[in-house]
């Protein structure tokens, strides 16, 4: 891919995302901020000036890392993310980004985001281009997870391996940059603690938790394309 070719057309509120656009602003708005889903719920809790009792933070926490894919489609880029199948352990159900635990042989969390990517979509690492990276971020449930982001040209040949994924599918990238489309929601833990997390309901889909967190991450990294 040209480094100063457009990504897409561009149209109202989208701006002609270029490949060097994008690895610069990544590049200025990862600072290896700490993320996770406890400061998450005391940054949401203290915003709508409600209570924080969620603390605590499983230890040690598991090395993992997930892609976040930028489809460049002619009508505007999108993020492609998974529906995991219900009967999976972690998160069945969820929707997420692909990715999963780093293995032994696993150079770095981009060696385990592209493996893990092919093994749950079917798509090589050789079809990625690999422009950069979000913080990291903590969940509740024990994993540090490093967010990967990388560039598909269509189109795309994709192969879900059906015990993981229920589904493929894509989101506006316009969507997410829509700061209006960032709720908020909680629930009551059986500890009697209240815990609060991003939510981007899109269509029929409740995105949330760390997939949530991380896409408002990426619309806080990619804001200034947006203003300027």
């Amino acid at each position: 891919m040209e480094q100063g070719h457009f990504l897409s057309a561009g149209s109202p509120g989208h701006p002609r995302l270029t490949r060097d656009a994008l690895v610069r602003a990544l590049e200025a708005g990862c600072g290896g901020e700490r993320r996770s889903d406890i400061l998450t719920a005391r940054r949401l809790a203290a915003k709508l000036g409600a209570q924080s009792d969620f603390v605590g933070q499983p230890a040690p926490l598991m090395q993992a890392a997930v892609l976040v894919p930028l489809v460049a489609r002619s009508e505007g880029v999108t993020v492609l993310l998974t529906q995991r199948t219900a009967h999976l352990h972690n998160h069945g159900g969820q929707i997420s980004f692909p990715g999963g635990r780093l293995e032994p042989g696993d150079a770095d969390p981009q060696a385990a985001a592209l493996r893990e990517t092919e093994e749950e979509i079917g798509l090589p690492g050789g079809a990625i281009d690999v422009i950069g990276r979000l913080d990291d971020y903590a969940t509740i449930t024990g994993f540090h997870i490093t967010p990967v982001v990388g560039l598909l040209t269509p189109p795309l040949v994709l192969a879900p391996d059906d015990f993981e994924v229920a589904e493929v599918f894509e989101v506006p990238l316009t969507f997410i940059m829509d700061p209006l489309n960032h709720k908020t929601d909680s629930r009551a833990l059986p500890s009697g603690e209240t815990r609060w997390f991003y939510v981007l309901p899109y269509q029929d889909r409740y995105i949330w938790g760390a997939t949530a967190g991380m896409l408002v991450n990426l619309y806080e990294v990619l804001s200034g394309l947006w203003k300027g």
